[in-house]
């Protein structure tokens, strides 16, 4: 849940407002979006800039 920081702090309603396609995972209220090939590689939220942690 880190790697999607709209998920870590979504309330458990909006977690299960979701839509699961053969591409992945949509939350349109959270407007965000898992997709497999993204989850498989091992990408987080690329939305935001990667941060480098010291």
């Amino acid at each position: 849940m880190a790697w999607f920081p709209r998920l870590l702090n979504a309330s458990p309603e909006h977690l299960r407002d979701y839509e699961l396609t053969a591409k992945g995972i949509h939350w349109d209220k959270l407007n965000e979006d898992i997709s497999i090939e993204g989850l498989l590689a091992g990408q987080g939220d690329m939305t935001r800039p990667y941060k480098e942690v010291a």
